[in-house]
């Protein structure tokens, strides 16, 4: 109940900032965007400040990247931003941007995570359901600066944590408080290259490094028990 709420806000919120994009100028919405990218680039802080073991983020980030680049993660997802593109005729690489950067803002964090497990355990969908104002709220600004790209990253949010949610039961024993920890940070640094992209700083391949929010878990089980915390 939870992933289909949070799904169900992202869609509603991107459809209602939607309705105002037209009334939005280009230079409103060039300092808009701005703004966003300082309050990515502030939330992605945040995430990763929460590290207990830098040396796991940094090999997650490396095997991350190095797994990330040989599936060409980035590729893929330009492909299928592309293809969304097409089918809704909207401006050459506005939708697929806007779907690779609100996916990933959606899927990463310790609600998302910490969110599933509870529903999916305890039949307690709280956590989500906070989860979904805040990406109903976001949806209506970034809709209203990026596009209908946006809509599209309901898709992911569905997948991901709808998988974690049944998946719970299994996972459980492996997410310790110090794991959840691990795997924020990691992703809060892939949200800071989100904000780089969007204040265009720099041109950072964020999808070629999500497997390293993965690699996070078993680097945070090894090393725990070579060098204690």
């Amino acid at each position: 109940m939870g992933t289909i709420v949070n799904v169900a806000a992202i869609a509603f919120g991107a459809a209602f900032g939607l309705l105002f994009r037209k009334g939005i100028s280009e230079k409103v919405g060039c300092t808009i965007m701005q703004g966003l990218g300082l309050a990515v680039l502030l939330i992605g802080s945040s995430m990763a400040l929460q590290t207990k073991q830098v040396l796991v983020v940094i090999l997650s980030l490396v095997f991350g990247g190095l797994t990330g680049g040989l599936l060409n993660i980035e590729g893929g997802l330009a492909r299928l931003g592309k293809w969304l593109e097409e089918k809704v005729g909207g401006e050459t690489g506005e939708v697929g941007k806007a779907f690779v950067t609100t996916s990933l803002i959606y899927c990463v964090g310790a609600m998302a995570i910490m969110g599933s497990i509870e529903d999916g355990l305890n039949n307690n969908p709280q956590i989500l359901f906070a989860k979904a104002a805040l990406d109903g709220i976001s949806a209506v600004v970034f809709a209203s600066t990026m596009g209908i790209g946006v809509i599209f990253s309901l898709f992911p949010v569905l997948i991901y944590q709808g998988s974690i949610t049944l998946l719970a039961a299994y996972v459980k024993d492996f997410l310790s408080p110090d794991a959840v920890a691990e795997m924020t940070a990691t992703g809060g640094l892939l949200i800071v290259g989100i904000g780089l992209n969007i204040l265009g700083i720099k041109d950072i391949k964020v999808g070629n490094l999500l497997p390293a929010i993965f690699y996070a878990l078993p680097l945070t089980i090894v090393l725990s028990k070579i060098i204690p915390a």
